[in-house]
């Protein structure tokens, strides 16, 4: 009887894994055939918007999903530079990992203890908000990690700016940086001045939090470092 029960339990076991294994293969499917599909198609609709859309009704609020998707050439290049200056400044020449900066991120934690965090460039980024929500997982982070390879060769990095310019998240309800320059300069994003654009990109980790139309003394300050880093930057050439 025992002998059966065993049997019946190592047989819901492979049962089990082979469930996952066919999961996981359909999931990867799927996920690369979006990755060939978006390498020229707008993406519609991301994780993080259903997210938000949820807990606004779950608040009871009004349903706000305000975004604009745009061309990258339409977008002004002081927007793709105050990007990098302030989340990824290797952007052109990385493979999608800036490993200095992951030694950095590490070295810091083990320091001071705190979480690993700031390591991420804007290609992992890009992967994170097009498949996952913000929710940070070291599971999350496989399938991230191939997903960023996987931009990284089918995709241009042209192409990484400018989806990652259109879907990130930079206000409550606004994603983009067209929707961003219209809802909090009343401007087209190509006439943004170099401090706006980086305004903008200052607020980036907590954009419901901080608005860079109202900056408080902190991202003034990290702002105006940002400018700088974007004097030094090359041109924009692609």
């Amino acid at each position: 009887m025992a002998k059966k029960r065993g049997n019946k339990f190592v047989q819901l076991l492979k049962n089990l894994l082979q469930w996952c294994i066919q999961l996981l293969v359909i999931g990867t499917q799927w996920a690369f055939l979006l990755i060939i599909l978006y390498r020229v198609v707008p993406i519609p609709i991301t994780p993080l918007h259903i997210l938000r859309v949820y807990e606004q009704i779950r608040e009871g609020k009004d349903i706000k999903l305000q975004k604009d998707w745009t061309g990258i050439d339409y977008l002004g290049e002081n927007i793709s530079l105050a990007v990098m200056a302030a989340e990824d400044g290797k952007f052109r020449s990385h493979y999608g990992f800036d490993f200095e900066q992951i030694q950095h991120a590490i070295e810091r934690t083990m320091d001071k203890g705190k979480k690993l965090r700031g390591a991420s460039t804007i290609s992992q980024q890009t992967a994170k908000n097009i498949f996952f929500t913000p929710k940070r997982s070291w599971i999350r982070k496989v399938p991230e990690m191939g997903i960023t390879v996987c931009l990284e060769l089918l995709w241009t990095k042209k192409r990484i700016m400018e989806v990652y310019l259109n879907i990130i998240e930079t206000g409550d309800g606004i994603y983009g940086m067209e929707a961003a320059a219209q809802f909090y300069f009343n401007k087209k994003c190509e006439d943004l001045s170099k401090k706006q654009c980086a305004l903008i990109a200052a607020c980036l980790p907590n954009p419901r939090t901080r608005r860079p139309d109202k900056p408080n003394q902190f991202i003034s300050k990290k702002a105006n470092k940002v400018v700088k880093g974007m004097n030094k930057l090359d041109p924009i050439d692609w």
